[in-house]
């Protein structure tokens, strides 16, 4: 089964984030960086990837039959997605425990979901 684990950030976790000093910052990447080759090494790893800010994204909606492109941020959250690892599984409780490795963690920032099997769709 494939999981995602969501890693969200917001304006306090930025905060705390600027006052690591560099190697607070680089322990905090390596933690990342060795999550990924774990992952890799066990098989378990589908991808993973970082987000920049919700500044970046642009919004599609559709009002009135014509397609709406806005600016970013969107969410009346403070809470946004900076990255996530996408992971096949056996069970969740193995996801958790590649989650909680994470210095996220500290933060509240971590999130473990189930991915839908679209697969299951074929037999319909």
């Amino acid at each position: 089964m494939k999981y995602l684990i969501l890693i969200y950030s917001n304006p306090k976790s930025r905060a705390a984030w600027e006052k690591l000093t560099d190697e607070q910052q680089m322990q905090f990447g390596q933690a990342h960086y060795d999550l990924t080759d774990k992952l890799r090494a066990s098989g378990e790893l589908v991808v993973s990837e970082g987000l920049p800010g919700p500044e970046t994204g642009k919004g599609v909606s559709i009002r009135n039959g014509e397609v709406v492109v806005t600016d970013g941020p969107f969410a009346e959250a403070k809470e946004y997605l900076a990255g996530f690892y996408l992971v096949e599984a056996d069970t969740i409780d193995q996801v958790i425990a590649h989650a909680a490795t994470l210095p996220d963690v500290h933060n509240d920032g971590i999130e473990v979901r189930p991915v839908w099997d679209m697969s299951m769709l074929d037999d319909m």
